[in-house]
């Protein structure tokens, strides 16, 4: 693990968030989370009727597989802030992984801060989710 008063700017974590995205897992984040849309647990709706080739993963379920990807490598990080921007959909059968950049560092009220860049990708490399965190070390 990391701590925050390690961090160096232009640092960089890459982290495997799932392998093989299965139906189940989109389906239990449902039950998790209460959003039972179609879109995401009803294959003939999302085909016939939405038009996708399949169910698709909740936005929130990849936002929440990216922030794991801060709060796991850093041992004494408190998220102070966070922030994406969606850019592809999510299947099963994806395979997401987590790179993290470590933007600036400093201090505030004797603590040390940091502001990280965020990217998740898919299988093919293409950017699913970007965004940001800022993370204060304990």
């Amino acid at each position: 693990m990391t701590m925050v008063r390690e961090l160096e700017i232009g640092g960089t974590h890459t982290q495997l968030l799932v392998e093989e995205l299965t139906r189940t897992q989109i389906v239990m984040y449902a039950g998790a989370s209460g959003d039972y849309n179609p879109l995401h647990t009803d294959e003939v709706y999302a085909t016939r009727i939405a038009g996708f080739p399949s169910v698709l993963a909740h936005g929130q379920l990849t936002m929440g597989l990216t922030a794991r990807l801060v709060t796991s490598w850093l041992d004494d990080a408190v998220l102070t802030a966070f922030g994406v921007r969606f850019s592809r959909q999510v299947w099963p059968g994806d395979t997401l992984t987590g790179t993290v950049t470590v933007t600036a560092v400093g201090e505030q009220d004797g603590r040390p801060t940091a502001e990280l860049m965020l990217i998740t990708t898919n299988q093919e490399d293409q950017t699913v989710v970007s965004g940001y965190a800022r993370v204060r070390g304990e």
